[in-house]
């Protein structure tokens, strides 16, 4: 079961993400919802306004570390402990 960041973050890309109907869970890979670098880039930003992160990475980066939700969910866990 997802906690509440995860939650927020699925709630962030299903937005972004092309309209399928699947449910999307950590396990989700990015790619599967049609999310590109410029849909990446603007969930990134909209995470770090959210959250008063800074999440340092380019977009290249931000590919080959995020594969898929759940791995986007503990880079901002991360960013928010190492905040705290």
């Amino acid at each position: 079961m997802a906690d509440q960041l995860a939650t927020d973050i699925i709630a962030k890309i299903k937005a972004h993400a092309e309209p399928g109907g699947e449910e999307i869970t950590t396990n989700t890979e990015l790619t599967s919802l049609g999310i590109h670098s410029l849909e990446l880039t603007e969930i990134i930003f909209d995470l770090e306004e959210q959250y008063d992160i800074e999440i340092e990475m380019n977009t290249v980066d931000a590919w080959s570390n995020l594969k898929n939700v759940g791995d986007m969910v503990e880079a901002v866990r991360a960013l928010i402990a190492k905040k705290a």
